[in-house]
């Protein structure tokens, strides 16, 4: 009988040769709370700009006049006061470099304030987009000058082919406007935070 065929290091072998095998996450990619590949990522841009360090630094250091070169080339670049609190953090003692841990973790801190940046944009962009929705199409009750009204409410009842009681929708305009009146109809603004606080958005 021929030998069987022995995968290789990568995982290969099967049907699934052709795929990349997932990569693991480090300690300290789980300690900064970011992917293999955005540690990956960091660690080249690092390395961009590396210089030999101590014994004890076996990435190297990174002048500090180069840290804000390997932001940008990360697509993370630091505005002027943040720049100025991360080189405080890196290099406390003024010495002029900085180790690939500390340059690691002010990069995940920088990453998480990007990505949380843009997902609150996306949902006001999505808040935007629903109110458009209810308030566009139909001249039920008029556009109550980009107010959300009565009208508006019974309208999108009617499509979405809901038998919703009158009595029900105009509680609903008093509870999200906080009894200001039916006629005064729900802001963006007063819309938003309804839908917030029934977990539409977060």
């Amino acid at each position: 009988m021929p030998p069987k065929k022995r995968k290789t290091a990568a995982g290969g072998g099967g049907e699934n040769s052709d795929q990349p095998p997932k990569e693991r996450q480090s300690k300290l990619a789980k300690e900064h709370n970011i992917s293999a590949r955005e540690e990956r990522e960091i660690r080249e841009a690092f390395a961009l700009f590396a210089e030999p360090g101590g014994d004890d630094e076996e990435e190297g250091v990174i002048p500090t006049k180069d840290v804000r070169r390997a932001m940008v080339a990360l697509g993370l670049p630091p505005s002027k006061p943040e720049l100025r609190e991360f080189l405080s953090i890196l290099d406390p003692d003024d010495e002029g470099h900085a180790a690939f841990e500390p340059f690691l973790a002010i990069c995940a801190l920088k990453l998480h304030s990007t990505r949380d940046a843009s997902s609150a944009g996306a949902s006001s962009a999505e808040v935007d987009e629903a109110f458009r929705l209810f308030i566009s199409g139909g001249s039920e009750g008029g556009t109550g000058g980009g107010m959300l009204t009565l009208g508006h409410l019974k309208r999108v009842a009617m499509t979405l082919k809901q038998d919703v009681d009158e009595p029900l929708l105009r509680d609903m305009i008093l509870e999200a406007n906080g009894g200001a009146g039916v006629g005064k109809g729900v802001s963006r603004q007063e819309f938003e935070q309804v839908m917030r606080r029934a977990g539409v958005w977060k």
